[in-house]
């Protein structure tokens, strides 16, 4: 079995990679939507030498993110965003496409707004769950199809790359069909780096809908429940996730499981009961791989929270 974590600051240190790798780590991911391949040297410096042998990248593609901020923005309720033009960076597709009264789900539906005027370059919003936002989170529009390239321009500059940096797989976020995995096969291959395995995020209720179609053309499914869960009432996302599974199983293609699965422990040391009760089922349903992404990337306890990961998923395997 896989266990992968995902680098960022709070684990960006030889030491803990070291510790993260003897606690059990076999792989480790790089969200390319926080900056790219090339970017990224001396991380890619500490992953060789800690000896992590699986480096997976997280491509941008037709997800939908915020613009970069100078600094966080505290958005209290009833407060009011503005996206585009004279705000937040927003995708210019995500502007054209909404109407007043769409919700927007913001950072994995930490943070809810809602369109109250929509012009064709920015939207005016209201704060209906308040909080903080942070650079590059990830926006969630429920039953709006927004157009948006399998591959932006900058993943195609980071697969061409990607094999000379010690890249194993690549991660496609918000995979739509199978000509989504295509267009990444195509682009793997022109950049000759045809052996790289393709893991594809099933994000929403399309990528759901689109499984049966996609399984034969890819190496690992990833059941990846943040922006998933954005897109059903979350008291259905267990059913999603065991329906899934089930069918992953029954195809014969392995699966991860990945989005808070330990996210108590991005401030405590100790998880809850309900976490490792999750990684548990996760194991007993057949997962291949189990991922922690803020935990390791920015959380307080990157070390422990890999142990914890591990030991759970290996007692479910004994």
């Amino acid at each position: 079995m896989e266990f992968y974590g995902t680098i960022g600051p709070a684990c960006a240190q030889p030491e803990t990679l070291r510790q993260m790798v003897e606690a059990g780590m076999t792989g480790i991911r790089m969200n390319l939507s926080h900056g790219s391949l090339a970017e990224h040297a001396d991380w890619l410096s500490l992953i060789r030498a800690a000896g992590i042998r699986e480096l997976l990248i997280d491509l941008q593609g037709p997800e939908l993110r915020t613009g970069r901020l100078a600094q966080p923005l505290t958005l209290p309720e009833g407060g009011t965003l503005r996206l585009g033009r004279g705000g937040v960076g927003c995708p210019p597709a995500l502007a054209a496409a909404c109407r007043p009264g769409q919700q927007l789900l913001l950072d994995d539906g930490r943070l809810l707004v809602q369109v109250t005027d929509a012009a064709p370059d920015a939207l005016t919003c209201t704060v209906l769950r308040g909080g903080v936002l942070q650079s590059r989170k990830s926006i969630a529009a429920p039953g709006l199809t927004v157009p948006s390239p399998t591959l932006t321009e900058e993943d195609l500059q980071n697969l061409k790359i990607a094999k000379q940096c010690g890249v194993t797989g690549v991660m496609l976020p918000f995979v739509r069909g199978a000509e989504d995995i295509r267009t990444l096969r195509r682009a793997l291959q022109d950049a000759g780096a045809d052996g790289i395995r393709i893991f594809a995020k099933i994000e929403n209720l399309t990528g759901v809908q689109a499984l049966p179609e996609l399984l034969p053309l890819v190496d690992e499914v990833v059941i990846a429940r943040g922006d998933l869960g954005n897109a059903m009432p979350l008291w259905e996302l267990p059913r999603c996730q065991k329906q899934l599974s089930a069918a992953c199983r029954a195809a014969g293609v392995p699966f991860m499981v990945v989005t808070q699965m330990l996210d108590s422990m991005c401030s405590r040391a100790v998880p809850t009961r309900a976490e490792v009760s999750d990684i548990y089922n996760a194991v007993l349903d057949g997962a291949a791989s189990v991922m922690l992404t803020g935990e390791t990337a920015a959380g307080q306890y990157p070390v422990q929270a890999m142990e914890y990961l591990v030991r759970t998923a290996r007692t479910a395997l004994n």
